[in-house]
């Protein structure tokens, strides 16, 4: 009978889990795609972009209907929205032009950098100072950056750089959700996130537009948008069934999906350099979620920075 009890009381987390897990899924499926639809299928990166963010839209207005959309355009911090989903724009881009050189593996664990630059940069911008056991562990997870990039023995692309570009324009995206939450609701913020976008490509967009692709390579083009926007939802749905510490480490498990996925569709294998590193950072993250939890352990998981970082993942 005790067994039972344990058992109902933890289903609730082990759908949370699920649910995590499919959505980490589904980001990696995105990056997949549109990896795929730039480098093999040989698309216009500023049409993969476009599209990604145009799907985004749609898939919108099919989640929260026509009305409800249109009402959700009513923010009262229409700017800050914009600007939040600027960075989100820049990220994207970014991320998907480091795609075309890079492994999967590679962008992923540097984009893991992300929870570090939020927690050094809300400080100074939110007044959010970290102690210094955390900043140990921010130091920690730069340190599992330079053994992905081996700096001085040539054994990363020159694109890192978008990738880093990628990270911090993500940091800067979750410190504004966390700013705008203030403010506006979710389903504001949710609309808001791709009409940046959708505006500041589609002159871009149009100028290198080409009709002919194969049913697949449109298909997937469509599937970015659809991938982030679901996975999205399924991550709301996740830390509404458990706190955020308990789903934090699987959130890591983006690596491996990652590495299968450029295995299996790229037949690209990660170097031990990226492994170490990866290493390195997931361990630092995990410790710097652990001290969030032990300095603020009665606060709900839509009030700490690293369940922002994960509800709003977003590429």
């Amino acid at each position: 009978m005790h067994s039972q009890t344990l058992l109902l009381e933890d289903s609730p987390r082990l759908k949370a889990i699920g649910l995590i897990c499919a959505a980490i899924a589904l980001f990696a499926l995105l990056d997949t795609s549109a990896k795929y639809v730039v480098t093999v299928a040989a698309v216009p990166l500023f049409q993969v972009i476009w599209m990604r963010f145009l799907s985004h839209v749609a898939l919108n207005v099919a989640i929260f209907g026509p009305r409800t959309f249109f009402h959700s355009l009513k923010a009262k911090r229409p700017v800050h929205q914009l600007l939040r989903g600027g960075f989100l724009f820049a990220s994207t881009g970014l991320n998907f032009a480091a795609l075309q050189y890079l492994q999967l593996d590679q962008s992923v664990t540097i984009f893991f950098l992300t929870p570090f630059l939020v927690a050094v940069l809300a400080g100074p911008l939110l007044g959010e100072w970290i102690g210094w056991r955390r900043l140990v562990a921010v130091m920690v997870g730069f340190s599992g950056v330079l053994l992905v990039l081996r700096p001085g023995f040539g054994g990363i692309h020159w694109a890192v750089i978008f990738s880093f570009g990628a990270t911090a324009s993500y940091a800067f995206y979750i410190l504004s959700t966390r700013y705008l939450a203030r403010y506006d609701t979710s389903a504001v913020t949710q609309v808001y996130s791709p009409i940046a976008g959708v505006i500041a490509m589609t002159p871009l967009g149009l100028s290198v537009w080409t009709w002919d692709h194969e049913t697949l390579t449109w298909l997937l083009m469509m599937a970015t948008g659809i991938f982030g926007g679901v996975g999205h939802y399924l991550l709301i749905l996740a830390h509404r069934r458990a706190p955020a510490p308990v789903l934090a480490p699987f959130t890591y498990t983006s690596l491996i999906f990652q590495i299968a996925l450029g295995y299996l569709i790229f037949s690209d294998v990660p170097s031990i350099w990226t492994v170490a590193g990866g290493a390195v950072i997931v361990g630092s993250g995990l410790y710097l979620l652990y001290r969030e939890a032990a300095v603020k352990p009665a606060a709900p998981p839509s009030a700490s920075l690293s369940a922002d970082i994960r509800d709003e993942r977003l590429p």
